[in-house]
């Protein structure tokens, strides 16, 4: 076991650079900042091209290497593009972080095609073509690197009015699994980061808005969100990118791990949690007969729980 100075001295980043999509605000923008605090060097993404240079520049001000490089992930094209920019710009790529994510909410029976497409093709396939784009880079220029995918927690346990976005993270949990596998011999780890924070996805949420509202007000969040629900600020959240990114985290692959205001977790994968056995095979009714007192004794549980909050 390293000491806790190895430990320390392991979150160096110099050196390396990131690519982080959906990085001109919020839990995108708070990643790419603890990157280049880390010293990497960092490629800002965003849809807005503005948005996308003023985070590259408030970074540059503050010392840091950082270019801006705007676009809608999705297609190979942008993809690509962003691969390339952070090779011409800094030389190579070891980490990218596929963090760009939109939201069309709606229930299954008044879900449109569109809204289901447009959030696949951002978060599912942006994913894909981007962990794609990073993977044959780094491959190609050897030494390793880090995907850090961003998953949800619907995408663990789905989420009511959230068919698309549900679906899509919970697709990014099983290619995380899946590439950890396929990059392993080439030094390249992938997990999937669950993050919980205040943010524009969150704060809708009725039970959280009075806190995220005393949060902007300067006041800070309970010990009760903070650590029992695990909720908490965009910076709460970032820590564990450049973690993942650095040399302390090179044996750790194909994880999904939770993160939020004072609360770090690891989130099991699926896996089989009861069964039961008959002579020959099943029919319908020996399954019917069955499955109260075997299999379906203890079913599990959907969607993410409402938080705990304290009576006044």
């Amino acid at each position: 076991m390293p000491s806790s100075t190895d430990a320390t001295a392991a979150i160096d980043l110099t050196g390396k650079v990131a690519v982080v999509t959906g990085s001109g605000r919020g839990l995108g923008l708070a990643y790419a900042t603890a990157l280049a605090r880390a010293g990497a060097a960092v490629v800002i993404n965003d849809l807005d091209g503005d948005t996308a240079g003023q985070a590259a520049k408030s970074l540059v001000e503050a010392g840091h290497r950082a270019v801006a490089e705007p676009g809608a992930v999705g297609t190979a094209e942008v993809a690509d593009r962003l691969v390339a920019r952070a090779v011409s710009e800094f030389g190579r790529i070891d980490v990218m972080v596929t963090n760009a994510g939109i939201l069309r909410d709606r229930v299954l029976w008044k879900m449109t095609d569109d809204d289901f497409d447009a959030v696949i093709t951002t978060h599912l396939r942006g994913t894909f073509t981007c962990a794609r784009a990073a993977a044959v880079a780094m491959r190609e220029q050897g030494g390793g690197g880090s995907l850090v995918l961003v998953g949800s927690p619907a995408g663990q346990r789905g989420n009511f009015g959230q068919t698309n976005y549900a679906a899509a993270k919970a697709g990014i949990a099983a290619m995380a699994r899946t590439w950890s596998m396929e990059l392993g011999r080439a030094g390249i780890t992938v997990n999937a980061i669950v993050p919980v924070a205040a943010t524009a996805m969150t704060e809708t949420i009725p039970a959280f808005a009075p806190y995220v509202e005393a949060m902007r007000r300067g006041e800070p969040l309970p010990a009760f969100l903070r650590a029992g629900e695990g909720f908490g600020t965009a910076e709460d959240c970032a820590a564990l990118v450049p973690f993942l990114a650095s040399d302390a985290a090179r044996d750790i692959t194909g994880q999904c791990i939770g993160i939020g205001g004072d609360r770090l977790t690891l989130w099991s994968h699926p896996q089989e949690t009861a069964a039961a056995y008959a002579d020959g095979g099943w029919s319908p009714q020996t399954i019917a007969d069955a499955w109260h007192t075997s299999v379906g004794a203890a079913p599990q549980s959907v969607g993410i729980p409402a938080p705990r909050i304290p009576e006044a």
